[in-house]
């Protein structure tokens, strides 16, 4: 058994993959629990890690928390000691990000998150991971530190923003937008290999956790985006094609 990324067609009963994307899955996990870890931990991977450069020590501000990839950000960057802010916008899901490691959560939906981030770290942030795009711009750059980064996944918030040029020339910040899919096979395998070496262990101990919201048949994959669609998830929402045997 095993799991991988897939360049898309997710929805299919069979797929073909990349034998270096190939995953063992132990014995002991189910599928839903494999299935809950490339797309969504190899994304916070490459973008908190190798694009961010985030580094034992430093403070990340991570939007969008509860998400799959945000819950999975939020372990990782605890377990590479970092400080870790995030937002979510209902308190059941900022309870949730607390558990999985975050220092601080914020309720983006009853405060500004830039206020409350500038009373959690006062000195800035080093990296900041953003699904909002336009809607959020000027007010992430203005709560990097001086060589912060700003990684852009998503744009949640539209796609066009205007900010002050001169702050990024004097602080020496670096914005940069990142997807997964659009990358080489070179660059996915580096990516897995990079996780696996240092994140894997930490799944198969249990220091790592999935965040699964839902399991549903393949057949009921409208209810399954319309959970997506309405932010109702916290973690992953999977489907399945047939049972196990």
């Amino acid at each position: 058994r095993v799991c991988a990324l897939l360049s898309g067609g997710g929805y299919a009963e069979k797929v073909a993959v990349p034998q270096k994307l190939l995953m063992r899955v132990p014995d002991d996990w189910s599928l839903e629990k494999a299935t809950a870890i490339p797309e969504v931990f190899y994304t916070a991977f490459v973008n908190l890690f190798m694009e961010g450069e985030l580094q034992k020590g430093e403070t990340v501000l991570i939007h969008g928390g509860a998400s799959g990839v945000g819950t999975a950000g939020i372990q990782m960057a605890h377990q590479a000691g970092c400080k870790v802010i995030v937002t979510a916008g209902r308190e059941d899901k900022v309870a949730r990000c607390l558990a999985l490691g975050a220092d601080v959560a914020i309720n983006y939906k009853e405060r500004d998150f830039s206020e409350a981030v500038r009373e959690a770290a006062a000195d800035g942030v080093d990296v900041i991971l953003d699904i909002s795009g336009g809607e959020y711009l000027a007010r992430n750059v203005s709560l990097l530190k001086r060589k912060g980064r700003l990684v852009i996944i998503a744009l949640l918030g539209g796609a066009l923003a205007e900010i002050n040029l001169g702050l990024l020339l004097r602080s020496r910040l670096r914005v940069m937008g990142s997807v997964l899919r659009s990358r080489s096979l070179e660059e996915k395998v580096a990516i897995k290999d990079g996780f696996e070496k240092r994140f894997w262990p930490l799944l198969l101990d249990g220091r790592i956790q999935t965040v699964i919201d839902t399991v549903l048949p393949v057949e009921q994959v409208a209810d399954a985006q319309d959970i997506l669609t309405n932010n109702q998830n916290i973690g992953k929402v999977i489907l399945t094609v047939r049972n196990e045997t």
